[in-house]
């Protein structure tokens, strides 16, 4: 290494943050016009290795500023402030099928940047870098509280704000793959909303009985959220993807103990039968399972299960009876589920009904199923447990990464707003600024 080049410096501003928020990378002293490499690597929690790298040349002070500057190649192109968050992938060698998924929220993701010379695309454990950082990604802000919850006989986590209170609330609800999933909602609590995970189809009743949660089990959920004193109990909404958007659009339509104060329901559907509830979805979708395909590397597209949307109202939920703002927020490419299709029905039935000013629908061309926070790694496939069959399986999720990780961004942002502007509006919020940790 060079005199020169023993002098770069690599800095990431803040080094310390929230999962969405948006960081500056700078790489200094380096010689002008030198070919380098950037370098992000992070180790899961299930002791699998992620990475990402660009490639750029420094300019004729020697720096290279990741937020301005173009990427001529590696996992991503451009101009791309975070590109080494959301173009990571499993390292070379790697098990198929990986999706990224934070499990202990009270511990950061850390991700180690790193700064290499010439233009690599490999190798770069055997390499010894110029400099590195490393970065700490929060969805835990500071002061935020996190409350397992087994009242009532719910499986939960109530995640609390910083400060006073009280907080407008929101209930939680992930898909169909089932467990305790986390850290959407501790990212939720950091901007100011008290917010409750709940897992419903793998809950300590449903794993000692056998039996799966009937509509009780959602108002239960409801209700202690209402009635908790950190949490404003007229003030209450309800977020899924997925399987959770099915039962969000239902409770929001039927229920007569929850008042919701919005819904947002990303990927989703309202074709269900109108008789029954949980069970009932999930024995209809299985009786639907000969639409199933299979690609040519044998991964599963289940994106036709309910298509074509029927046209009788035993079988969808009618969004025209709705009486809170819904935002939808769907991807074109998705390959998982008949989205797009079905906010464009609810989208009919809401304009036929009088409804559509509570209507926000975002949709999202070359995006895919998995609508995650931003700046998470995009997963096209993945493997994943059925909870009815137990059997693992390769899914197709569908999404471009480009254009699907611009999507979550802008979703997210998106969501934000709608949440604020239905939750907050008229109240004073009693938690601390979180634009930095």
């Amino acid at each position: 290494m060079d005199e020169k080049h023993s002098c770069v410096t690599l800095s990431v501003q803040p080094s310390r943050g929230l999962v969405d928020e948006k960081f500056v990378i700078l790489v200094q002293n380096s010689f002008p016009s030198s070919l380098l490499t950037i370098y992000a690597h992070h180790q899961c929690e299930d002791g699998n290795s992620w990475h990402a790298f660009a490639h750029y040349t420094s300019d004729a002070a020697g720096a290279v500023n990741v937020s301005e500057d173009c990427s001529m190649g590696g996992t991503y192109s451009g101009v791309e402030a975070m590109g080494l968050l959301w173009s990571l992938k499993p390292v070379p060698g790697s098990k198929p099928g990986l999706r990224m998924r934070k499990k202990n929220v009270q511990a950061p993701m850390v991700v180690t940047i790193s700064v290499y010379s010439s233009h690599l695309t490999e190798g770069f454990g055997d390499q010894v870098p110029l400099a590195g950082v490393e970065v700490e990604r929060w969805y835990m802000a500071p002061g935020v509280r996190r409350i397992p919850v087994t009242e009532d006989g719910l499986t939960a986590t109530l995640f609390l704000p910083s400060g006073p209170g009280p907080f407008p609330g929101l209930l939680d609800l992930w898909g169909g793959g089932g467990q305790l999933v986390e850290y959407r909602a501790a990212l939720l609590a950091s901007h100011g909303i008290a917010s409750m995970a709940l897992d419903y189809l793998t809950c300590k009743y449903t794993m000692e009985t056998g039996k799966i949660v009937e509509q009780d089990y959602f108002e239960m959920a409801y209700k202690f959220l209402q009635k908790h004193p950190k949490v404003l109990g007229s003030r209450i909404a309800m977020l899924g993807l997925s399987l959770g958007t099915s039962v969000i659009l239902k409770m929001a339509v039927h229920s007569q103990i929850m008042k919701l104060r919005c819904a947002v329901c990303v990927s989703g559907s309202h074709v269900q039968p109108m008789d029954g509830f949980l069970k009932e979805m999930l024995d209809y979708f299985s009786k639907n399972c000969g639409n199933t395909r299979f690609t040519k590397d044998n991964e599963v597209v289940w994106r036709d299960l309910l298509l074509p949307i029927p046209i009788d109202l035993s079988l969808k939920v009618d969004v025209g009876k709705l009486q809170c703002p819904l935002m939808l927020i769907v991807g074109e490419d998705d390959q998982n589920w008949c989205a797009y299709e079905s906010a464009m029905d609810m989208k009919g039935m809401m304009e036929r009904a009088g409804n559509s000013h509570l209507l926000t629908l975002l949709s999202y061309p070359n995006a895919g199923h998995l609508m995650e926070p931003p700046y998470m790694p995009h997963a096209r496939v993945s493997l994943f447990r059925d909870m009815q069959s137990r059997q693992k399986m390769m899914v197709l999720w569908g999404g471009q990464t480009l254009e699907h990780s611009r999507a979550q961004e802008d979703a997210w942002r998106k969501l934000l707003v709608f949440l604020r502007k239905n939750l907050y509006s008229g109240v004073k919020s009693g938690s601390s600024s979180l634009s930095n940790l």
